[in-house]
C-alpha cells in the first residue's frame, strides 16, 4: 500500500481516480488545486502524485517544478489529449509518466503501480559502483558524479544513466529502454527520447554532439565507454 495524493480540479475525475486507487489498496488524499497540493504534500508527504496540468491559480507544471526542487517524489501527469508541449515540458520537469484524458481508470492504476515498483527498486541498495573516466555512478550511495562534482539528476535520468553504462556498446531501441529502465510493456517512446536529451546535458561535453550516448540511426541509442 502507498499513499497517493490526487490532483485534478475536475471533482468527478478525483471520485473516480480516487475510488480505483482505493480498491488497489493504496491510502489516497486529494486537492482540487496547486496551492493545496502543495500544502498536503508538506503537511504529509505522499509516496506518489497524480497531477493534473490544467489547474486554477498554480498549474500542474508549476506544482511539479516546486515538488522537483525538494523532493524526488514520483509524478504522473494527467494531460489533455493532443497537448504534446506541456507532456514533454513536464518530462522535462521531471515528471515520471504521463497518461492522456480521457484515459481508463484501470490503466492509471497499472501506471501508478508500475512508477511505484520503479521507485522502491531505486530505493533499494543494488551493491557497486559503475566508472567511465571521470564519470562514476554509484549505485550503493544513489549518486552519479562527473569529474567529482555531483549530478543534479532524477530518479529516472539516473536509472537510465546506470543502465546505459551498465551495458556499454550495446544498442537499444526506445521501446528496449521503455522495458528495461521504465519497467513498461507499453508507452510512448518520446520520453525516452526527452530523458536522453537531459542526460546529454549533464553528461557530455557538448550535448550537440554527444560523444557517450550516442545515437543509432535506425535503432536507438548506445553508451560509448571513455
Amino acid at each position: 500500500m502507498a499513499r497517493v495524493l490526487v490532483v485534478d480540479d475536475d471533482r468527478t475525475v478525483r471520485e473516480v481516480v480516487v475510488s480505483y486507487l482505493r480498491a488497489a489498496k493504496h491510502e489516497v488524499s486529494e486537492a482540487g488545486d496547486g496551492e493545496a497540493a502543495l500544502g498536503v504534500m508538506r503537511e504529509r508527504p505522499a509516496d506518489l502524485v497524480v497531477l493534473d496540468l490544467m489547474l486554477p491559480g498554480i498549474d500542474g507544471l508549476e506544482v511539479c517544478r516546486r515538488l522537483r526542487t525538494v523532493s524526488r517524489v514520483p509524478v504522473i501527469m494527467l494531460t489533455a489529449l493532443g497537448a504534446e508541449t506541456d507532456r514533454v515540458v513536464g518530462l522535462e520537469l521531471g515528471a515520471d509518466d504521463y497518461v492522456t484524458k480521457p484515459f481508463s481508470p484501470r490503466e492509471l492504476v497499472l501506471r501508478v503501480e508500475s512508477v511505484l515498483r520503479r521507485a522502491g527498486e531505486l530505493d533499494k541498495p543494488a551493491a557497486g559502483r559503475v566508472v567511465d573516466g571521470e564519470l562514476v555512478v554509484d549505485s550503493d550511495r544513489h549518486e552519479a558524479t562527473l569529474a567529482g562534482n555531483p549530478l543534479a539528476l532524477t530518479g529516472r535520468e539516473f536509472d537510465l544513466l546506470r543502465f546505459l553504462m551498465a551495458n556499454p556498446g550495446t544498442a537499444y531501441s526506445r521501446d528496449d529502454l521503455l522495458q528495461q529502465v521504465w519497467g513498461w510493456s507499453f508507452g510512448d517512446s518520446s520520453t525516452v527520447t526527452v530523458h536522453v536529451r537531459r542526460l546529454r546535458e549533464k553528461v557530455e561535453a557538448d550535448p550537440t554532439r554527444p560523444t557517450r550516448l550516442v545515437t543509432v540511426w535506425g535503432v536507438g541509442y548506445r553508451w560509448e565507454a571513455a
